[in-house]
């Protein structure tokens, strides 16, 4: 297991990564990682990322950047929500499958003798 890096201290006492800048230039890196991750999509995924999350290796690098500006706990939080949401996302819009699309209700059932 590698050792973490100290957390960096703002002057007053405060985490550097929960003040405003920090968390500005966390979401910038989560946005371009997940950016690279739709401009590669047909790409196959080669690299695992937390919660089961796959990635090519050309988005390495995006990765990296990401993880080192974010929390640890935060990327695993963002990885989630991705996941969540390309996981309703595919539900959604695959036609092909009668398991997957919108959900149809059932009518109500009249009985008629």
């Amino acid at each position: 297991m590698t050792a973490e890096p100290p957390p960096q201290l703002a002057s007053d006492g405060v985490m550097a990564d929960v003040l405003a800048q920090g968390r500005a230039a966390c979401y910038k890196a989560r946005d371009a990682f997940f950016a690279c991750l739709e401009k590669e999509a047909d790409k196959k995924p080669t690299e695992i990322a937390t919660v089961g999350l796959l990635y090519p290796a050309q988005c390495k690098a995006a990765r990296a950047e990401f993880a080192a500006k974010c929390r640890p706990t935060w990327v695993k939080h963002f990885d989630r929500q991705y996941c969540a949401r390309k996981r309703v996302q595919r539900l959604l819009d695959d036609g092909n499958d009668p398991h997957r699309g919108p959900i149809s209700l059932p009518q109500p059932y009249t009985f008629k003798p």
